[in-house]
Parts: C-alpha cells; structure tokens; sequence
C-alpha cells in the first residue's frame, strides 16, 4: 500500500530541492560544531590517521578505505581534527541524499525527502556525524548498495548487477560489515519473487565476482600479513563459555534505542511484526530483509558473546525508510514531529555539547568524553620532557598512548615504539612500531599504570622522572608516569 497523498505535497523537484537545503544547514550545523569542539581525536581517530600517513591496502584491524578518505582531506585542508572529522558529515549528507532515491524508487518523492531527513537526524547519525571512524563510509556505501538493489529488483539489468557488486566490493574495503549485505539479499530472495529474478541470468554471479575484484587488493593483503585482520575479526567475535549473556543482550538492546531514538525503535518493532506478519506490501519486506536480519544476528551475537552498539549501523538506513513510510502511511503527525523534533534538539546539543567539554563537568563525565579529553594535555607535557632532557626514543606500552601521541607529537623527531608482550602482536602499532634492541636509547617509557616491572626489568638503568597529573585522560587514572630506561639486556628467555 503506498502512502496517503497529501494535499501539501511538492512536485518531486520542489522535494529535491528542499532535501537539499535542509540537508545543507544540517552539514552546515555540524561542521561548525566540529570548528568549535574542544575534545581531541579519539583513539579510533588517531589510529586511523596513522594509517593514512602510509597508505596500503590493509591494516592490522580493517581495511583500508577509511585511511584513504583521511589522506584525502588532509591532502586538501591539512592534518588539523577539524580536517580529518570534516569528511563525516559530508559522507553522512550523501547517504541521505541516496536515502532519498531508495524512498522515491520504493515510494513516492515524499516519502524519499521525510526517509532521508528522519535518518540524517537519527540519535547515532548525529553522534557519527562528528567522528571519523569506519562507519562512516561503511553507511555511505550500505546506502548506494540498497539503492542499486531496489533498482535491479524492479528492472533487472547486468550494468545494475554490476553497480551492486561495485558497490558492495567498495564497502567492504570500508568495514567487514558490509557483508551483510550477502545475508540481506539472500533473505530477500528468500521471500520475493522479483529478488529471485533479479540474480537469475547469471545476475547474481556477476554481481558477486565484482564484488570479490573490489574487494580482492584487500584480501591479497590478508593473505602477505598472515590474516592478522581475519584473525582479529574472529577474536572480536569471541564466542566462548558460558555462551549466555543476557546482561550484555539487554545493554545491546538498550543501545539501539538510543542509536534510532525510542519512538523509532517502538514503531519499527511494532510494525516490523505486522508486517512479517501479514505481508502486503514489497516495498516494505524489501527494507525489512535490510534491516531486521542484521539486528536479529547481532543480538545472537550480543547473547553468546558481546556486540558493540555501533555494530548495528547498516540496519537503519533501511529501517528509517521503513518507519517514514509507516508512520506517513498512517498519519502520524504528532508522533512524527515529536520525534523529530527532539532528534533535532538532540542534533543541535550533540553539535555543540563538545565545544564546552573543557569547561562543564557534566559533560566532563560523559564516559565518551573521558576517551577524548587530555591527550594533547599528555602530549603537551611530553614535549615539554623531550625539550628539557635528550631522548633517542619513546616507549610506550599501550595502543591508546601509541596512537594519541604519534598524532599530537607529529611535528617532533624522535621515534616512538610499543612493548609487544608477546611474539604475536595484539594491536596495529604492536606490529608496525614493535620495540627492538636498535631503538635509540635513552629511552623515556610513559605508560598510564606506573613504570610496569616487565619492561623496566628488561633494562640495566632504570630511573624514574616523575608523574605528570593529566585530569582528564581515563579521568579515574589521572598521572602518567614517566621513566628513563637504557642498557637493554634484550628479550626474555
């Protein structure tokens, strides 16, 4: 059933063209917000532009995309935070804007122009829009892969085959969540005629060999590093005894209503339910086979092990389409406006909350901004140590210090490395910055739980220089400390 016409409504080019502007003071909202943030990069963040300052095509945790859209920008407007953010709302404004085509190829032009502003508004959109992390062009990627796919199910075609596969192969150099986009268009074939036939005629196997060149630089790479990034899939996944974690379930459950905002999540799941259900509408199924899927698997996942909430970033372009439609369908004003209204307040607080962190303690408490406050404080104090006191290298021995300082301390010369505790690295940095006999000593260790007896150990002259009190960093942890090692002995037996 298509949605109620109203009597308000713009021709299809008026809905563009308001899309458009509205999508354009939106970014403009978020990129003033992150021109006045006060909080430095997070860990994430800062990692991922180490690993644009030296460009491959994998990296120890995920594939490359995200470093090669940081080079880029930084290439254009410099290595600044507001640089490297800046790219995560302009990639956010045109997944709306393809949010609108899969509404209007689906729908009508209305329910494309309310889908993609219901969605740019979402509660973990707004939170998303201002961090640079791989779900980002992950989401922009989902979102070009669903339209082609509503494409080719209504006019199968092998140019369209071909610009699904492109798409999807494209996406996973992104994230590997993007092959959920396999399990999506399996259980839509699984219950539509017209899915079927779009992969028939050798559709399908055209699709999936793009797809698999796409993404095949990345698994060339795999197979050169020993499949360090598989390997740390797999450990993320981490299924192991007792299997039942209803606990972890339930904040994974509780996470989702925050990401889609709660009247959103009792829509959607109220009438996800009716319409499995009874179904009456294609259009319908077609989003709820890319969405429902992905939330059914990772609250699987959530129960034997643990997911993050973030995990569930591809299933909600689909279900915003969803939702719209729905509540368009059935006229519900109230309820719409109210929610997004106060995804719009939310928006505007969220753009603007971190340009105060500094100064509001509530904010201060946030447990995000406990991970982004006082890193460049660290750094500050560390370059202050490296000026007054002649070092050949840092040590550190922890990823988060590791990928933090090579960011704020860029500008400095001498070379940082990291303790590997053991033979098999467990980070990015252990393996490209391990520490070695031929790090130039003397070495200043910093580390954030004292001077760790594992690694002074290992060193004929110890000397402790002090603590520096960073408020801010870990917030529970403030001191750092600080040592001068030299004489390595070498490896233990």
């Amino acid at each position: 059933m298509a949605p109620r016409a109203s009597s308000s409504s713009l021709p299809e080019s008026g809905y563009l063209l308001l899309l458009v502007l509205c999508l354009g003071a939106l970014l403009a909202l978020r990129l003033a917000g992150i021109g006045a943030s006060a909080i430095n990069l997070g860990v994430d963040e800062t990692q991922y532009w180490t690993w644009s300052r030296d460009l491959d095509f994998g990296y120890f945790s995920k594939p490359p995309l995200i470093a090669w859209i940081i080079r880029a920008t930084t290439e254009i407007c410099g290595d600044s935070e507001v640089c490297i953010r800046s790219a995560s709302p302009i990639l956010y404004t045109f997944a709306s804007l393809m949010l609108f085509l899969s509404g209007r190829a689906l729908f009508d032009a209305r329910v494309g122009f309310w889908s993609a502003i219901v969605f740019a508004t979402l509660p973990g959109v707004s939170y998303s829009s201002h961090l640079m992390t791989t779900d980002v062009p992950l989401v922009l990627m989902w979102t070009v892969m669903l339209f082609f796919w509503v494409i080719l199910v209504k006019r199968p075609s092998m140019g369209l085959a071909v610009l699904l596969g492109a798409a999807i192969g494209i996406g996973l150099l992104a994230k590997q969540a993007m092959i959920y986009a396999v399990l999506c268009i399996v259980c839509h074939a699984a219950v539509s005629r017209e899915a079927r036939e779009a992969l028939k005629s050798g559709r399908g196997l055209i699709a999936a060999a793009v797809a698999l060149l796409a993404f095949s630089p990345n698994i060339v790479w795999n197979v050169q590093n020993g499949f360090v990034m598989a390997k740390h899939t797999g450990a993320n996944i981490g299924w192991k005894y007792p299997y039942i974690h209803l606990g972890r379930l339930l904040e994974f459950i509780g996470i989702q209503f925050g990401i889609f905002g709660p009247i959103l999540a009792v829509v959607f799941a109220r009438r996800a339910w009716g319409e499995i259900n009874a179904p009456r509408d294609p259009a319908k199924m077609t989003l709820l086979a890319f969405s429902l899927p992905i939330l059914v698997l990772l609250m699987l996942q959530a129960l034997l092990s643990r997911a993050h909430g973030n995990w569930s970033a591809t299933a909600y372009p689909a279900a915003a389409v969803f939702v719209t439609a729905m509540m368009l369908e059935l006229d519900r004003r109230i309820l719409f406006r109210l929610s997004l209204g106060l995804h719009l307040a939310l928006a505007a607080v969220i753009a603007f909350a971190p340009a105060f962190a500094r100064d509001w303690p509530m904010i201060k408490e946030l447990k995000f901004m406990r991970q982004v406050l006082g890193w460049q404080d660290l750094a500050g104090r560390v370059r202050s140590k490296l000026a007054s006191e002649r070092y050949g290298s840092i040590l550190v021995d922890k990823r988060e210090p590791a990928a933090e300082l090579l960011y704020y301390l860029r500008d400095e010369g001498v070379p940082l490395y990291v303790w590997a505790p053991g033979p098999e690295p467990h980070d990015h940095f252990q393996m490209t910055r391990p520490f070695t006999a031929s790090a130039p000593e003397p070495i200043l260790l910093l580390s954030l739980d004292s001077c760790p007896p594992q690694i002074a150990g290992r060193f004929t002259d110890v000397q402790p220089v002090g603590a520096e009190r960073v408020p801010h960093i870990k917030n529970k942890r403030p001191n750092v400390y600080l040592c001068r090692l030299a004489g390595y002995k070498g490896a233990a037996p």
